[in-house]
Order: C-alpha cells, then sequence, then structure tokens
C-alpha cells in the first residue's frame, strides 16, 4: 500500500467504541441443575483410567431431558456420600442391577421394560447418552431406571455397600486393542474383587465384547478369580440370553464379522 492510499494504515488499537472484553471467567456449566463435568474433582486418586470421554453435541431434546429430569433420576458420582439404593429407587425391596457404560441407553431402556421388577443404575460419562437415556425413560414410563454420571470405579467403591448389588453389566467395554493400552482394560483381578464385595452372593457379573482378544482376556481372568464361578458348566463362553438386547452397535459388528462372546460369572 502507497503512502498516498486513502485507506488508513491497519492499527493494533482497540477502537474506542468497542468496550474491552472482561476477563475470561470459568466457563457456566451448560445444565447447572444437571450432571457435572468432574464429579468427583481431586476428592480421589488420579489413575489410569479404563474409559475416554466421548466429545460430541448435545441435542435439543437430550438438553430438555437433562434439565428437567437430572434432579429426580440422576446423580453425580462425587464419591463423598454412600448410595441408599433403596430410598434412590423408591423401594427397599427392588434387586439393583449396576450397568457399567450404556452408550445411548437403547438397550438399557429395553431391558428396564422387559423387567420393571428390578432396578438399573446406569453409569457413563457421555452426556448426550445421559439425556438421550433419560428421555427414552420418561416416555416409556420407565420407573426403574437412574443414571449415574461419572468413574464406576469410584461409584462401586466409595457409594455402593457390601452385598448392594444382584448384578453388574459390562457390554462392550472400551477394549483398547494396543498392548501399551491394555492396562486400561476394565476386566483386570483389581476390579473384580470391588466387583465381587458389592455384588450379593448369587450376584452375576455379565460382560458383553466383540473383541476376541479382549473376551479371551476376560474368561481368563473371571477363570481365575476366586470370588466367582462361571455360569456355564463347560468352564466357557455364555450364549446371548434374551434378556441383552440386540443393540445397533453389535448388529453392525456382526455385519463385519466380528464375533461377541457374553460371560456370565456368578459371586460364590
Amino acid at each position: 500500500m502507497s503512502e498516498n492510499s486513502t485507506y488508513p494504515a491497519p492499527s493494533l488499537a482497540r477502537p474506542l467504541d468497542r468496550p474491552a472484553a472482561p476477563p475470561r471467567a470459568r466457563r457456566e456449566p451448560m445444565f447447572p441443575e444437571g450432571p457435572a463435568p468432574d464429579p468427583a474433582g481431586s476428592h480421589h486418586e488420579r489413575r489410569i483410567r479404563s474409559f475416554q470421554p466421548r466429545r460430541s453435541r448435545v441435542t435439543a431434546g437430550q438438553g430438555d431431558a437433562l434439565r428437567r429430569l437430572w434432579p429426580q433420576w440422576g446423580l453425580d458420582v462425587d464419591g463423598m456420600r454412600r448410595l441408599d439404593l433403596g430410598e434412590l429407587f423408591g423401594d427397599p425391596a427392588l434387586p439393583v442391577v449396576l450397568e457399567i457404560g450404556f452408550g445411548m441407553g437403547e438397550a438399557t431402556a429395553q431391558m428396564a421394560a422387559a423387567d420393571p421388577g428390578t432396578g438399573i443404575l446406569a453409569c457413563d460419562v457421555h452426556t448426550p447418552g445421559q439425556g438421550h437415556l433419560l428421555g427414552l425413560a420418561e416416555r416409556n414410563g420407565l420407573k426403574n431406571v437412574r443414571v449415574a454420571n461419572g468413574d464406576a470405579i469410584i461409584l462401586l467403591r466409595e457409594m455402593l455397600a457390601p452385598d448392594a448389588l444382584a448384578g453388574i453389566r459390562v457390554f462392550f467395554p472400551d477394549p483398547w486393542p494396543k498392548k501399551r493400552h491394555h492396562k486400561r482394560r476394565l476386566i483386570q483381578p483389581e476390579f473384580l474383587s470391588l466387583a465381587a464385595a458389592r455384588l450379593a452372593p448369587g450376584g452375576v457379573l455379565h460382560c458383553a465384547t466383540d473383541w476376541e482378544p479382549y473376551a479371551e482376556q476376560m474368561l481368563e481372568v473371571l477363570s481365575a478369580a476366586p470370588e466367582f464361578e462361571n455360569t456355564q458348566p463347560d468352564g466357557g463362553f455364555a450364549p446371548r440370553p434374551e434378556f441383552r438386547p440386540l443393540t445397533r452397535f453389535e448388529s453392525q459388528g456382526l455385519d463385519k464379522g466380528h464375533v461377541v462372546r457374553d460371560l456370565m460369572f456368578r459371586r460364590r
């Protein structure tokens, strides 16, 4: 640009008529009465986690469900209190199953509808899925679903009493396929000891995966756990029970040639 140009020279100064931006404050939560971004905060140790939070957009319907239903049917896994499951579900006699990782919640809602006599405490960290499951529960009149936000290990260890659960379901956990990530897999001896302590005698730990190497590791680790016994007389994998719905995710895996394995082990 020549020195005789009529265009003003660029300036780094802020125009006088534009107010200065205030200092950037901590972002306000999207759902003030809903799930917290990090409910356990710094209350508990930082350790290797078996889950990777997924970031995706919350739809208008999911957001509406979170705003309206979270105060009634949701809870944060803060590790600071012991849950009374009878009070949480409004029925002290209701057997409760913990589901760890439920995705978008379609299978959870189907299982809850098919078995209204069992409470499902569904734990995940995926906000869109939490909203979707709450919406499904409302639309289908499901009174036996509660949604927990946070780390299932903290929920089991800090917030549930011994023998509190009738069952634990771990369907299609992250397989962490790379060898250097195997330490992140959920089904490990330490987890099984904790799970057994929270299961009532006879309670079933039910796992499912479409990653064959992980299935083999699950079978090996579960078979070696002294607190559990395989429900299958031959000591192998279990057939898919009718109560576990065939999900869209599972169907896609089957179409790709994946083999889905179920494992059902009972607390001794």
